[in-house]
């Protein structure tokens, strides 16, 4: 049986069996731990540029499902599973696992230990890796070599090229700002009757409010935000709008950048359907999904901002209320795809920030 290997910048190796596409891929390796929603992980533009590696033992027994797509194609760098599933038994499925990453272009690599990788990760933290088909001459030349490397995902590859309207007709207005937003969000809003357009990440103030919005969506998307300073800078003169902003995961961080607070990379970050988080005002807990390698140190948070939201492992800021601007934001995913739904509210405390300004200002 033909072999393939994933080779770890600290220098482990691990044995297993390519499907999917072929090809040699290296970017940051992080796993998922989500029982279930491999189709909307393969579909989420937040993993562009990275490894993923699910936690859960048996991968794609539901099929293939396009309805269930959170983007039209992939946007990671490769997948690792223990074990595929190639008779899926589903009446949606369209579609094996193996199949689709093939047809889509996605190197994958099975009979890997995932309960070890996952371990390593855990202990020396999130890590660059890379997927070969041979491994190389020298181990500890392309380890050093590897470990060098800075890598990363690229909203810019992931956002969409010009506007466009997710949902056209409907009241209120919002501009979804699109780092590599996953479909469920303008779902989410357009299942509240809102119009939404999507508009691309390089978008400026200008661009967005020639829009004419009433509310604007920070969207989720990949990478460091403090490499992204053009948006930040867009993002601080956007609040002098007046129109009411919600952030969601990147969109939380670029937000609070703009407002002068400071990121930090998690040593292996928060990737899963099972992340708990406490409000802070009324100690209430959430079951959250969400899936990000950075977050906001809170002790950095500007005047005007507070915590509202924080993980309950770890103790990390999971949600921002802003009380000079109408804004606020999470890090976790409220619309959720695949996860709990215990967030979901957030769009409804939105749009009535949304209402509250739109009756004041008529």
């Amino acid at each position: 049986m033909k072999k393939a290997y994933l080779v770890l910048q600290n220098g482990r190796i691990f044995e297993g069996i390519p499907f999917g596409a072929e090809g040699d891929v290296t970017a940051e390796l992080v796993f998922t731990t989500g029982m279930t929603g491999y189709i909307e992980t393969l579909t989420d533009p937040s993993y562009h540029g990275q490894i993923v590696l699910q936690t859960f033992p048996l991968v794609g027994n539901y099929g293939i499902i396009p309805d269930d797509f959170e983007s039209p194609a992939p946007k990671l760098s490769a997948y690792i599973v223990r074990e595929p599933c190639d008779e899926p038994s589903n009446f949606r499925s369209e579609g094996t696992l193996d199949d689709y990453l093939k047809h889509m272009g996605v190197v994958g690599l099975y009979g890997v230990d995932t309960r070890a990788l996952t371990k390593i990760i855990r202990e020396y933290g999130t890590m660059n890796a890379s997927v070969l088909s041979q491994l190389p001459d020298s181990i500890a030349a392309y380890t050093k070599d590897l470990a060098a490397r800075a890598l990363s995902g690229d909203v810019y590859a992931v956002s969409c090229r010009k506007p466009f309207a997710a949902s056209e007709e409907g009241t209120p207005h919002i501009v979804l700002w699109d780092f590599g937003f996953k479909g469920s969000i303008a779902g989410k809003l357009a299942a509240r009757g809102c119009k939404v357009t999507v508009v691309p990440a390089a978008s400026t103030p200008a661009d967005i409010l020639a829009q004419k919005p009433d509310g604007i969506l920070l969207s989720n998307g990949p990478g460091d935000p403090s490499v992204y300073t053009d948006i930040i800078k867009n993002l601080r003169e956007l609040p002098s709008s007046n129109i009411p902003v919600f952030g969601i995961c990147l969109g939380h961080q670029l937000l609070a950048l703009a407002k002068g607070a400071r990121s930090i990379k998690l040593k292996y970050g928060h990737h899963g359907a099972n992340q708990p988080v406490r409000d802070t005002k009324t100690g209430k807990l959430y079951i959250t999904s969400q899936n990000h390698e950075y977050s906001i140190d809170p002790k950095t948070l500007p005047e005007g901002a507070v915590m509202s939201y924080e993980n309950v492992n770890d103790g990390t800021c999971e949600g921002i209320s802003y009380s000079d601007i109408p804004a606020f934001s999470v890090q976790f995913h409220p619309e959720a795809s695949a996860g709990p739904q215990d967030t979901e509210f957030l769009f409804d405390q939105f749009l009535t920030m949304v209402g509250g300004k739109r009756n004041a200002a008529q």
